[in-house]
């Protein structure tokens, strides 16, 4: 069976509804796993433009599956060693959690591979 890498990348602004409302990013964050693949998340990096804590939320058919918190004005990288099967028919997505009002711009880079 062919193994495909894919990213959701990019670099976009947000504006926070608080740490507990986490919103989606951008539209071009969002990946349908085709029917009959199994998707796996390896990596998650991001960058935090604001002053405050954010969280970047792994949302899995709109439930928080993973949370990733970028300090203010500062990175993360996370290689998962806990890998999950995500199988054909999810809906993957990912959110941004931020004080309310708070504005930035986020970076974000998933990494996945469907096999």
């Amino acid at each position: 069976m062919l193994t495909q890498n894919l990213f959701l990348q990019g670099i976009y602004s947000f504006q926070g509804a608080g740490m507990e409302k986490p919103v989606p990013i951008h539209s071009e964050l969002l990946h349908y796993v085709p029917d009959g693949v199994v998707n796996q998340t390896l990596y998650f990096r991001g960058g935090n433009s604001s002053p405050e804590l954010i969280a970047v939320v792994l949302m899995r058919n709109g439930v928080p599956m993973r949370y990733f918190p970028i300090g203010a004005k500062s990175d993360v990288h996370v290689p998962l060693r806990v890998v999950e099967d995500i199988e054909g028919g999810t809906a993957i997505e990912l959110h941004v959690a931020a004080p309310e009002g708070v504005t930035g711009t986020v970076v974000v880079d998933l990494g996945m591979v469907e096999h």
